[in-house]
């Protein structure tokens, strides 16, 4: 069973081939890779897309439009202050303390708050708990919505037009492709994210963990647990 929640489903778009295989790779079929023949290489070693973003910065910095320092510091922030650890400290809490838990599932806007995640555009997040009945995936059917202060930048394949669509309309066969096999009896919830709601998935805490302190259990949460296309870390994975 699986049933779509959120504050509006969106529209989908076009049907596309599955995903492939177990990790952030998505194909789709029917298309070339390239629908053009002339060559690239023109001994730059940027791609087209990097130099295409070096002439646009190049452009809005000369008209004054944007700051390169202040470029450099979002980017600086991204790479080393935001990002998937900051959901996984979250989560790694509310396995070990039950009155953070019961905050984090009331209000998890405020509760991750608390330990300074402070979304920027002004979202409400939402927490929603995966059980041994109940498992929770994140999807956003109209463009890329996505809780950037406990989970950082939004991995591709979240952004494609095939997770979008199948995530909704094939959430069970969506899984198998990430290599999540459930009882065909656990019941699957897809949560819609959007420009004001998002969404944040509290995975189950592993076996095997029993007496782990908050910085070790953190190791053991993974993005993909925390979007619903994937489980924590066996603690066997860990070293000692």
């Amino acid at each position: 069973m699986a049933t779509v929640s959120g504050p509006s489903s969106g529209s989908l778009g076009p049907e596309f081939s599955k995903l492939s295989g177990a990790g952030p790779s998505v194909k789709t079929t029917g298309m070339s890779d390239h629908d053009h023949d002339h060559d690239h290489d023109h001994g730059s070693e940027l791609s087209e897309m990097q130099i295409r973003v070096r002439a646009l910065e190049t452009i809005l910095t000369e008209k004054g439009y944007v700051d390169p320092a202040a470029l450099d510091r979002i980017v600086e922030a991204y790479e080393t202050k935001i990002g998937p650890h900051n959901g996984a400290r979250v989560v790694a809490k509310a396995w070990v303390d039950p009155d953070f838990k019961r905050r984090l599932l009331e209000d998890a806007s405020a509760a991750v708050g608390t330990l300074g995640y402070v979304s920027r555009v002004g979202d409400h997040l939402i927490a929603v708990e995966n059980t041994p009945q109940v498992h929770n995936m994140v999807v956003c059917t109209l463009c890329s919505c996505y809780p950037w202060e406990v989970l950082g930048l939004p991995p591709v394949w979240y952004k494609s037009a095939p997770y979008r669509s199948r995530a909704v309309k094939d959430p069970r066969g969506v899984l198998t492709d990430f290599g999540i096999a459930l009882p065909k009896q656990m019941e699957i919830r897809v949560w819609d994210s959007t420009a004001e709601t998002r969404f944040l998935v509290l995975p189950m805490r592993p076996k095997g963990a029993e007496g782990w302190s908050e910085e070790k259990l953190a190791e053991l949460v993974t993005r993909d647990s925390m979007i619903g296309t994937g489980f924590a870390k066996d603690p066997a994975e860990i070293a000692p």
